[in-house]
């Protein structure tokens, strides 16, 4: 298939901000334009029946309960520190 007439693919190679060769331009004016056929092709199917949704399935929540468990003691949290002070991890300066 073609390119339609009125699309200007400088224009849109402009927009992504890309060189393209003669060749490059003409064979993707060509495969924009195979696109752009396939939309006009899904334009025709009726989905007036069709609820809008966000997603093609049902989304549940996934994630395990929200319960409290215990976690690592200072000790242990800190074993592998290369320097600490005061129960805190030590590390150098990075901001002036």
């Amino acid at each position: 298939m073609s390119a339609p007439a009125d699309l200007n693919i400088d224009h849109v190679a402009r927009l992504a901000r890309i060189a393209l060769t003669p060749g490059e331009r003409e064979q993707f004016a060509r495969q924009l334009g195979d696109v752009l056929a396939s939309i006009e092709q899904l334009k025709k199917v009726d989905v007036s029946s069709v609820e809008p949704t966000a997603h093609a399935f049902p989304v549940a929540n996934v994630w395990a309960e929200d319960v409290a468990q215990p976690g690592l003691t200072v000790e242990a949290a800190l074993r592998n520190a290369p320097a600490q002070r005061d129960h805190m991890i030590v590390v150098p300066k990075v901001v002036e």
